[in-house]
């Protein structure tokens, strides 16, 4: 059985869940999900998961992405991208780049965010874009997210294309209609493109033409780059398979614990808890 990562590069038009589908397809297996959605408008790095890869990742929900996105200034739309219809519109204007600039440092570090009513958060066991498609707003409460950095690419009347390096939870299309309040007018994105994904790069994903079953990356190599790793020998594996090691005395020093056999087998993840103790999380055999 295939098991492990696919790294993508999203073409333009395909939902995340069509990748997938395209990927269950390709290797005749219905356990596929992906880390992080990219809207249809949006292009980049997905890291899409295949059978035991779907327990695996969980793991990258606090991951930090970085983005590089274009901002269409004086028109607003329904969803803050090119997909929405326009709802407001301002005449357009010349920036300064020290204008630009002090709108970025202002919205810089850890700030709140109310997520759009066309992302996926449910409230009250309902998605967000449901009821959104039915032409029903609610209240959405902020979330504090981290925006540690934003990179100026070039501007003029019309656009302002930057590179965004944030915290999990982050809508960068949020992000794009707050620089445009910053500078007192409205905007919505027509690019955007995911650049990471902790430590994964788009320029190291595949096109989806080019998915095949050389191209899968191991769960182990794939969460070794995000947690140290420690090698059992066969008898502990089978412990741990078994239920019989809930927590790990040693290592205490570490947040979290891949463990893996000496195949290169996936055996678990530990995570350290209230107590201080690495406790068995999840079984990845």
């Amino acid at each position: 059985m295939m098991d492990g990562f696919l790294l993508i590069d999203k073409p333009k038009g395909y939902t995340s869940r069509e990748i997938c589908n395209i990927v269950s397809k390709t290797f005749k297996t219905k356990k596929v999900g992906h880390v992080g959605t990219l809207d249809p408008f949006a292009t980049g790095l997905l890291l899409v998961t295949i059978n035991k890869g779907t327990k695996a990742g969980a793991f990258f929900d606090d991951s930090d992405k970085e983005y590089e996105a274009n901002l269409v200034l004086g028109k607003e739309t329904e969803t803050g991208d090119i997909e929405g219809k326009i709802t407001k519109t301002c005449p357009l204007k010349e920036f300064r780049e020290e204008e630009i600039l002090k709108a970025f440092k202002s919205l810089t570090g850890k700030i709140l965010q109310t997520p759009p009513m066309t992302s996926a958060i449910h409230i009250n066991g309902t998605k967000l874009y449901e009821l959104a498609r039915k032409g029903i707003e609610i209240e959405r409460p902020s979330r504090e997210i981290e925006i540690y950095s934003l990179n100026l690419l070039e501007h003029n009347q019309e656009h302002i294309r930057f590179k965004a390096h944030v915290s999990k939870g982050t809508y960068i299309r949020v992000l794009g209609e707050d620089i445009a309040k910053k500078l007192n007018t409205v905007g919505h994105l027509n690019e955007l493109r995911r650049l990471k994904i902790g430590p994964f790069n788009v320029e190291d994903a595949i096109s989806i033409e080019d998915i095949s079953e050389d191209k899968i990356v191991p769960v182990s190599d794939i969460l070794s780059q995000i947690m140290p790793t420690k090698i059992v020998d066969e008898s502990l594996a089978l412990d741990i398979k078994n239920g019989k090691v809930k927590y790990l005395e040693e290592d205490t020093k570490f947040e979290k614990l891949l463990i893996i056999d000496d195949n290169n087998k996936t055996i678990a993840v530990y995570i350290k808890n209230e107590d201080g103790k690495l406790e068995f999380r999840r079984g990845l055999f």
